[in-house]
């Protein structure tokens, strides 16, 4: 677990990280999240086979962003940056924004009007930001900030900045060392693709000589509004309500077509109404609250099953789930029926309860 005694994965994985050496790392002691076993939900998709949560909800800034930005703004702080750049969906708004602030420095954040879950645009603001809505999606965001990095002394710490999979990898790293060995599938969803190449590049670098042969499977999923590499054409104007994931022309599109081939994976197409299944199937069976965005993973491992495509009888799966719930309490309480009210009598609290 993150936290008093866990030195951050720069510090953990130095080693094994493609980074300047000597450099001081820009850390809030991010991974060392759990890996929760989920059998009551490994049950309820079919049973026969362990399945497990990485529950990267739990880093510092609530996403699996933050492995990636330590490295990032470490590299920046040590080539000598004052300020540094993103578009977001959210995530990697609040979390370059902690640890711009960490590190000092000016941090600008692009998002998508009206686009982007209350959660996280209140991390970036809470840290610090500079936050820019513009009148267009995150795709048009992204061209605006490489643009403005080529034209301009700040940098760009979006997921295309090669540092960012350097830190992302190492979930891979602690997979492996947390179930001895790697799983035989790993679920995940597919937004701009950076994670699915990360944990791709750090599983082939964990297996060594085996490389392919010996690392997971990878079932992705992308959100049936966002698909594109489903669609094998960008998506224009991307929706879904899973917002993390809303992006029409992914950075790291063609690194996840070699992931997906190289391990004889899979890529679903999942429906919202099918995202929040997972989702709320996540929370009610194993207590384990994630942003709808990251429970498209299981909603793909879920659809697979149904379609008689995965056989995982004595398998292992295990499922990332990037980012926290409180990073979109919005569809939480969308649904959910109002607080019931009573007066303060205990006779009649267990009268309504039936005990």
């Amino acid at each position: 677990m993150a936290g008093t005694g866990w030195p951050g994965v720069i510090a953990r994985f130095r080693d094994r990280l493609d980074l300047p050496g000597k450099m001081s790392p820009v850390t809030l002691n991010e991974g060392g999240t759990p890996l929760i076993e989920a059998p009551r939900l490994a049950a309820a998709l079919g049973g026969g086979f362990r399945l497990f949560l990485k529950y990267e909800g739990l880093n510092p800034t609530g996403s699996f962003k933050d492995r990636g930005m330590t490295a990032a703004m470490t590299v920046a702080a040590h080539n000598g940056a004052r300020a540094v750049i993103c578009a977001s969906t959210g995530n990697t708004a609040a979390s370059a924004a902690a640890y711009a602030a960490r590190a000092g420095m000016t941090c600008v954040v692009l998002i998508p009007d009206g686009k982007i879950a209350l959660g996280k645009l209140a991390g970036a603001v809470a840290y610090g930001a500079r936050v820019v809505a513009i009148r267009g999606s995150f795709d048009d965001g992204l061209r605006m900030v490489r643009e403005a990095a080529a034209r301009a002394p700040i940098v760009l710490v979006n997921s295309v900045n090669p540092a960012r999979l350097q830190g992302q990898k190492t979930a891979s790293f602690e997979i492996v060392d947390d179930l001895g060995g790697p799983p035989d599938w790993l679920a995940l969803p597919v937004g701009n693709a950076g994670n699915i190449t990360a944990y791709w590049m750090g599983f082939l670098e964990e297996m060594g000589a085996g490389r392919a042969l010996s690392a997971p499977r990878v079932l992705g999923a992308q959100a049936a509004g966002s698909a594109p590499i489903l669609n094998r054409a960008p998506v224009e104007a991307p929706e879904t309500l899973a917002t993390a994931i809303r992006i029409g022309q992914p950075a790291r599109w063609c690194e996840a077509l070699i992931a997906l081939r190289q391990s004889c994976g899979q890529l679903w197409r999942v429906e919202d109404s099918e995202i929040l299944e997972a989702y709320r199937m996540l929370a009610r069976l194993e207590g384990v609250f994630c942003e709808p965005s990251s429970a498209a993973g299981v909603a793909g491992l879920k659809k697979s099953l149904a379609h008689g495509k995965l056989d995982l009888d004595g398998k292992t799966v295990v499922a990332v789930l990037t980012g926290h719930g409180l990073k979109d309490p919005d569809n939480a309480l969308r649904d959910a029926p109002a607080p019931e009210t009573m007066d303060p009598d205990t006779d009649a609290l267990l009268l309504r309860l039936g005990l």
